[in-house]
């Protein structure tokens, strides 16, 4: 697993277990993740060095992916997420005049789940 692919699956690890890290596996993950900094850059901003920046952020890596081995949250949320998806197309296809208010209702209803873009798509 390499770039967008590897980021997309530390950020959903992150979401789920984040809050089970130490404080600065957090900070330096969190830097890393959603504020793009380098190594360098994580080490100057926390006070630490490059290498201890490395070695939190690999750290976490490892203790996310040891929860989500055992707990299986993010591989269960993309599949309900898959499924759901699923469902909101079959509701669209099945619409008719007679029935679009019920079916907008329901497409309303998973606007939580999964988003109103991917909804309205």
């Amino acid at each position: 697993m390499v770039g967008v692919e590897q980021f997309l699956y530390l950020s959903d690890l992150f979401d789920f277990y984040g809050a089970l890290l130490t404080q600065k596996q957090q900070e330096c993950l969190h830097l890393h993740l959603y504020d793009d900094f380098s190594l360098s850059e994580i080490g100057e901003e926390l006070g630490i060095s490059r290498q201890a920046a490395y070695d939190n952020i690999h750290r976490a890596a490892r203790t996310m992916q040891s929860y989500e081995k055992r707990l299986r949250l993010v591989a269960r949320c993309q599949e309900e997420r898959k499924i759901l998806g699923r469902i909101c197309q079959e509701l669209k296809q099945i619409q008719t005049p007679e029935n679009s208010q019920q079916i907008a209702s329901m497409l309303t209803a998973l606007v939580p789940f999964l988003g109103r873009e991917e909804v309205q798509n």
